[in-house]
């Protein structure tokens, strides 16, 4: 007699297993736990067979007679059910999409419009921090207190800067998936809600002007290659960012009209920016011309010249000669802004020169002004100041009528 739902339902668990027949080889396998399995009994190729159809209750009466309908008409073709679901199963674990591929992808799109430190330290913590938990996972099984260990063991490094971008890496990465249709959710939501704590901020330390001629004589007497410190002075002649300085190409310098020109994939604001090079800063160019003038960058690096000098070199300068605390090379562009503000020259050549954004979006839309020649004037009269400071003049500030 064919199954009822009743029957299913009431039927006990044995000392041993047994079987309740339905029709067409369809049975419910009880075991002596209690679970029930329904199990199509068939033959192929002259052996007795057995095909799992799943569990009740999840799997209905009526849908494990689909299910066995379903078989049998495979049977008919004279296929092996057992082993055409095998293959349907392989190929679905085939096709689940694991978040190191959605994380490549996303990489791969992002990676052309970011600055170049941008994408190699995205890759670096993609690479050691993200991927090596999250990798071989389906998009669809990570899930937020995933994400939030992940962040978690970043922040007991210390590395709260890393964790932060880590967080905003993890959300633009599912946010590409669910646009592409890879994802269904956004787990890295609302991160930032339980983010430790980071410490009050403190800005790029540096020195007052009139300790700086302490600061370069203690860096010539130092053990400091020539590179490294002709990096310092350029960074106090120019107030460029360090990052952007170190990983300079000589194809960006035009010596002869005395200025550099840094396209826009290698600024933090994403567009170019024109620093116009003191008398000083020339000369220093032409001396390192000599050196890795053969090299397409700048500041090539020693054991590897393809690579620029490492961006832990002008601070271990400065910390060694004894301002560890006190200067940083970033720190430059701190000390270069407050002593032009109260030189009282134009904010607006100030922040351009800082290659800032304006904090008026508008404004800053349809300010396109590169002010290159104000600039130039303004840079040279600093760069002629730091010289009269380091002889030992008395220095008078600077002022604009």
């Amino acid at each position: 007699m064919a199954l009822t739902d009743t029957a299913i339902r009431t039927a006990k668990p044995r000392d041993k297993l047994y079987r309740l027949s339905d029709a067409l080889g369809l049975c419910l396998e009880v075991t002596t736990a209690g679970g029930k399995l329904w199990r199509l009994r068939y033959r192929f190729a002259g052996k007795a067979k057995m095909l799992g159809l799943g569990a009740y209750p999840a799997v209905t009466l009526a849908r494990a007679r689909e299910a066995r309908d379903a078989a049998r008409r495979v049977l008919a073709e004279g296929q092996d059910p057992s082993l055409v679901k095998r293959a349907e199963k392989q190929a679905r674990a085939a096709q689940v999409h694991t978040f190191e591929q959605l994380a490549e992808e996303w990489y791969a799109y992002s990676a052309p419009r970011w600055a170049e430190s941008t994408s190699r330290k995205a890759r670096l913590y993609l690479d050691n921090d993200i991927l090596p938990d999250l990798g071989r996972r389906p998009v669809a099984d990570v899930t937020r207190p995933d994400l939030v260990a992940l962040v978690r063991r970043v922040e007991k490094r210390g590395t709260l800067n890393a964790a932060g971008k880590i967080r905003q890496w993890l959300g633009q990465i599912f946010r590409y998936g669910l646009a592409n249709g890879t994802a269904t959710t956004n787990p890295a939501t609302d991160l930032d809600v339980v983010a430790a704590h980071a410490p009050r901020a403190r800005n790029h330390p540096h020195v007052p002007l009139d300790e700086l001629p302490a600061l370069l004589r203690a860096l010539e007497a130092s053990r400091s290659d020539l590179h490294t410190r002709h990096a310092i002075r350029l960074l106090l002649l120019t107030a460029a960012r360090p990052g952007e300085l170190r990983q300079a190409p000589w194809a960006e310098f035009d010596l002869d009209a005395a200025t550099w020109t840094v396209p826009a994939e290698r600024m933090k604001a994403r567009r170019p920016h024109i620093v116009p090079l003191p008398r000083q800063a020339v000369a220093l160019l032409r001396d390192l011309h000599q050196l890795t003038g053969t090299y397409p960058l700048v500041f090539a690096g020693k054991a590897r010249p393809e690579r620029p000098m490492s961006e832990n070199t002008i601070n271990k300068a400065l910390r060694l000669i004894g301002y560890g605390d006190r200067q940083t090379g970033h720190g430059f562009r701190h000390l270069i802004s407050t002593e032009l503000n109260g030189r009282a020259y134009n904010r607006d050549w100030i922040e351009r020169q800082l290659a800032h954004g304006d904090a008026d979006e508008i404004r800053g839309t349809y300010n396109h002004a590169h002010y290159l020649e104000q600039r130039r004037g303004m840079m040279q009269a600093w760069a002629d100041e730091l010289d009269a400071l380091c002889a030992g003049a008395d220095v008078v500030p600077l002022r604009r009528a």
